[in-house]
């Protein structure tokens, strides 16, 4: 018996009735076309809980001064439905207020539901309840998983169509997201995923929201779905759909961090770099993941140990300072890529190699004789001097872009940064003092062996908490009666990251997870170890107690 104790170009449009302006959206394989005007979008992610409501406006309006036409944001299914048909969209979690301030800025939208979200987000953004549903399985062609994933998909869509959100309510929202990344891991899934793609797309166009709907790193999204890509690169990609738009949702200003590690970092030049290759290339929109990184407030930081900080390197820091050089560098390479829109939106590249990886790409209006181009260098370490004739020589250093204005101006290079650098200190005097509060934990019942609970099998954690800690004491009792058997080997399998194991009241060790090449599922579980230890039992009883711990849960599935 082990007892438990639990520590502390299709056109969308639509009929919508509003009183602001309806706005239809519309797309081919050179433009996003917002009423019937020809655009390139620059957009990036801002997530709200990640912030404070009085940080918003700040962070929207910097967002727009660096020269974004849209914000994107994840909706947190975890923080949103805590309990099942029991809602929360108060504060931070009021992301209604966050699209409309979006919009009261005059910028554009676009909407990841997911609702399954990865995001370093504990459990990849699902409620632990979902987990905990008999006979369910996550993000597969399961009935149990599809009705939950549907009813809260519903939720968020009518939430936003009574605010009138969407462009042909006169609102924000030109672009909407299903699922996430599932291409990623559909192979693990067999046919039952390919099933459920398809299902995906089919309840996401039976909202009937009237803008485009996009499924990223999905090459087999099913039409009229969108894929996209995301990366740090993606000049390469090309979407399945050759009327498509080329979108790149995820360009990754840095990375997240774990416990003991180093600062991710990305260069401003390397940025900007990819952003620039994309629209040589034919790109049509550009999502900067993160432009605002923020904070992972309470026990939202997903696992295992990642750490409260999502500062990711992003244009904006964790506090919404401006980040400098990189803030400054891409603002610059807006406006300039900018001037070229009304070109690169209505005509089609034409490119001449110069060798060692040397492009120039141009794009020409053959009426009015206007000319727009991107002169690049993919050479990691030599640079280029590019004789292009009448048009001029121009030098173009290793790994980067030069924008020319009429072929002939050199207007911008990615790798010439002339914003100043700045370094900003998140406390000042004025701080509040930090409070701190603590649950007490009777550790002599435990390590004595009584708990609340008991069971006759082990339980998984997850289902034994339901993710109100990130504690679990397991603990059982062994009756020895012969002599022969007072020495003994206590092992302890387990995909948990922390186990402090105590013998008598008495800890014998404590051990932390190592990723394990040769652990799988579907759940992404790819980490746990082995807990194994001598250990000398007395005559009678003895109590064995296991404190197991999480350091945020998987997000990955």
């Amino acid at each position: 018996m082990l007892v438990f104790f639990i520590a502390g170009l299709a056109l969308l449009s639509s009929s919508f009735s509003s009183s602001n302006i309806a706005t239809t959206v519309e797309y081919d394989s050179n433009a996003i076309i917002i009423n019937g005007e020809r655009k390139i979008i620059f957009s990036g992610a801002i997530h709200y809980p990640r912030s404070t409501p009085e940080m918003w406006p700040d962070l929207i309006n910097k967002a727009k001064e660096g020269g974004l036409d849209a914000i994107e944001s994840y909706v947190f299914w975890d923080l949103h439905e805590p309990r099942p048909r029991q809602y929360d969209f108060s504060g931070n979690l009021d992301f209604i207020k966050f699209f409309q301030l979006i919009q009261e800025a005059g910028l554009y939208a676009i909407l990841r539901i997911g609702p399954y979200i990865c995001a370093e987000w504990n459990y990849g953004g699902f409620p632990v309840w979902l987990h905990n549903k008999p006979g369910i399985e996550l993000r597969t062609n399961n009935e149990i998983y599809k009705n939950e994933m549907e009813i809260f998909t519903t939720k968020i869509v009518d939430m936003c169509k009574e605010a009138e959100l969407f462009a042909p309510q006169g609102g924000p929202i030109i672009i909407a997201q299903i699922e996430n990344e599932y291409g990623n891991v559909m192979k693990g899934y067999g046919e039952a995923g390919k099933e459920y793609v398809k299902w995906c797309a089919e309840m996401a166009v039976a909202q009937d929201i009237g803008v485009p709907w996009i499924m990223c790193q999905q090459n087999d999204a099913p039409h009229p779905i969108i894929n996209t890509c995301n990366g740090f690169y993606c000049h390469h990609f090309t979407p399945h759909n050759p009327k498509g738009p080329k979108m790149f949702t995820e360009n990754w200003t840095g990375w997240f961090k774990r416990w003991g590690g180093r600062d991710p970092y990305r260069t401003a030049q390397d940025l900007a770099y990819s952003v620039a290759l994309l629209f040589q290339t034919g790109g049509v929109l550009n999502n900067y993941y993160m432009y605002h990184g923020g904070t992972n407030f309470g026990r939202s930081s997903g696992g295992p140990f990642y750490v409260t900080s999502y500062d990711y390197d992003a244009p904006l820091d964790e506090y919404g300072n401006l980040n400098q050089p990189k803030w400054g560098h891409l603002e610059q390479l807006h406006a300039a890529i900018k001037i070229g829109e009304k070109l690169l939106t209505n005509s089609k590249p034409k490119t001449k190699e110069f060798g060692a990886g040397v492009h120039l790409t141009m794009y020409a209006d053959d009426v009015t004789g206007e000319r727009f181009c991107f002169l690049s260098n993919s050479n990691e370490k030599v640079d280029a001097n590019v004789d292009v004739h009448n048009d001029g020589k121009f030098s173009v250093p290793a790994w980067s872009v030069s924008v020319l204005q009429n072929c002939n101006t050199e207007i911008y290079n990615t790798a010439k940064v002339t914003t100043p650098t700045e370094h900003y200190s998140g406390y000042s005097e004025d701080s509040p003092k930090l409070k701190w509060t603590w649950t007490p934990e009777p550790m002599e019942d435990t390590l004595q062996g009584k708990g609340t609970f008991t069971a006759p099998e082990l339980l998984d954690q997850k289902k034994a908490t339901s993710d109100k800690s990130d504690y679990l004491w397991y603990m059982t009792s062994v009756n020895i009666n012969e002599d022969s058997l007072k020495e003994a080997t206590l092992h302890v399998s387990t995909r948990g990251q922390v186990l402090h194991a105590y013998v008598n009241q008495k800890l014998i060790g404590s051990q932390f997870y190592k990723k394990a090449d040769n652990v799988h599922s579907v759940e992404g579980n790819d980490y746990g170890f082995v807990f194994e230890r001598l250990i000398s039992l007395k005559l009678g009883e003895n109590t064995i107690a296991l404190l197991s711990a999480t350091v945020g849960l998987a997000v990955r599935f």
